[in-house]
């Protein structure tokens, strides 16, 4: 396999302090600033779940809180992996029980995607 494309997004949870939310949001974001028109018009690769593979590490706060199997839905194509690891940001925010905070805290993760091809 070799790397195609590197991206990295960021995510945050404003309330609920769920790192696995602002993991798929960092996963999002990544995919969103990336356009693999190259796979298509340049390798001629017509069916985009064979022969790629997508990995996204994602750094969180609290990383054995994730749930990988959500944030692979965040993946469009290709082989999915998804690494947490240990990272992230945690910084105050406003406690509003009305939107299921658990408490004043703001979760931000950071992710990066890589795109492999055979």
């Amino acid at each position: 396999m070799k790397r195609f494309i590197v991206e990295f997004g960021m995510g945050c949870d404003f309330h609920g302090q769920d790192v696995t939310n602002a993991a798929k949001k960092a996963v999002k974001d990544a995919v969103s600033h990336s356009c693999l028109c190259g796979l298509t018009e340049i390798l001629n690769i017509t069916d985009l779940n064979k022969g790629i593979k997508v990995k996204a590490t994602v750094a969180v706060s609290r990383p054995d809180e994730v749930d990988i199997e959500k944030v692979k839905e965040s993946l469009p194509v290709g082989e999915k992996e998804v690494i947490v690891v240990k990272g992230g940001l945690t910084v105050s925010g406003l406690y509003i029980p009305e939107f299921n905070d658990r408490d004043d805290t703001i979760e931000a993760a950071l992710a990066c995607v890589e795109v492999e091809i055979k």
